[in-house]
């Protein structure tokens, strides 16, 4: 039996849900940096599986794209996380709240 549209939007939608789930819960930063890019990769699933479904390489191309922004934003988000680190030695977001340095 071949996966059809409904299956790879019910994954996307759990994939999401399990993002949000750890942006919300967790209390580390790189956690829930990961749980963004778990967010992010089940928008790109849902990209590339309504391309399939419509016969379309746009949903592909959108993706490329969004993959490469996404590397960018990983390495700054980690650059960040990591002089944040530095500065505070701590990786909880709650000792984070002043925008002081």
């Amino acid at each position: 039996m071949m996966p059809t549209l409904n299956h790879f939007l019910i994954l996307s939608a759990i994939l999401f849900s399990i993002g949000t789930a750890g942006v919300f819960l967790r209390r580390n930063l790189i956690t829930i940096l990961l749980s963004i890019e778990i967010m992010l990769n089940a928008v790109n699933l849902t990209f590339v599986a309504v391309g399939r479904s419509i016969g379309s390489v746009d949903g592909q191309i959108i993706v490329f794209f969004v993959m490469c922004v996404a590397a960018a934003e990983a390495a700054v988000g980690l650059a960040i996380v990591i002089a944040l680190f530095r500065h505070r030695e701590s990786l909880s977001p709650d000792a984070f709240t002043s925008l002081k340095w």
